[in-house]
């Protein structure tokens, strides 16, 4: 893990089972190129998930003709903060369980999301989004797991 903090087991094996679980939810995804999933997670208890896709009434295809992605697609971390939204429940304060890290963008909503904390199991091709977070003061954790 890259904390400042140092965790115990128990919290290391609670993060390692919701990316697991992030994991089996990014096969939901309709997209070929790449499967994300998110869980957000407050006081141990799943408030949303997300995986990467089309909004809503949008067909279920990713990417276009020639592979590329296309670019009305929503990472599994915008679906996970826009659903969350639609709820009574509050992201304050929440964990956000991602099986890649943020890009920029989502890093964005992820900050005015309240998000405390984001631990992800793989690197992104980049990495401004991890980037800005830390200067968001928000605690990041890059944990490799079996």
């Amino acid at each position: 893990m890259n904390s400042n903090k140092p965790y115990g087991d128990k919290q290391k094996q609670f993060d390692i089972q919701y990316l697991r679980m992030a994991a089996i939810w990014a096969q939901n995804s309709y997209c070929d190129r790449r499967k994300v999933g998110a869980l957000m997670v407050k006081d141990r208890m799943i408030i949303s998930d997300g995986y990467n896709g089309t909004p809503m009434g949008f067909e279920n295809v990713c990417e276009d003709e020639f592979g590329a992605t296309k670019p009305y697609v929503l990472h599994a971390e915008a679906n996970a903060i826009t659903k969350v939204a639609k709820t009574n429940q509050s992201s304050l304060g929440s964990t956000l369980y991602i099986t890649s890290s943020p890009c920029m963008e989502c890093a964005k909503l992820i900050i005015q999301a309240g998000v405390s904390r984001v631990v992800f199991s793989e690197k992104y091709r980049n990495e401004d989004g991890i980037d800005l977070l830390h200067r968001a003061n928000i605690e990041t954790d890059y944990l490799e797991f079996e």
